[in-house]
């Protein structure tokens, strides 16, 4: 999958060191995975949850931290929507970012 973007990634480990090696295996994973269906994340990663227009919403080290993505699977690009903890999670809409 294409990820858009790392960026926001690595914006954000650099302010929360912690989190660095866990999205940094998140981000190599979804580059190499071909997810044609919210089915084929749920393999993968068991505790990811569903929203509608095709999010999805990653639990990230333990749940520490949240990654809301957008998914266009006929296209496969991953668009990277919210990463945050788990306590900035709590005030977005993940529907809506």
């Amino acid at each position: 999958m294409r990820t858009i973007s790392r960026k926001k990634l690595s914006d954000f480990w650099k302010v929360h060191r912690s989190a660095e090696k866990a999205l940094r295996a998140w981000f190599h994973e979804a580059k190499v995975a071909r997810w044609k269906s919210f089915n084929d994340i749920r393999k993968q990663y068991p505790s990811a949850d569903v929203l509608p227009n095709n999010r999805v919403i990653f639990d990230i080290k333990g749940n520490h931290y949240r990654i809301v993505v957008k998914i266009h699977y006929n296209t496969g690009i991953v668009f990277i929507r919210f990463v945050g903890t788990h306590k900035e999670y709590d005030q977005i809409d993940p529907n809506t970012i």
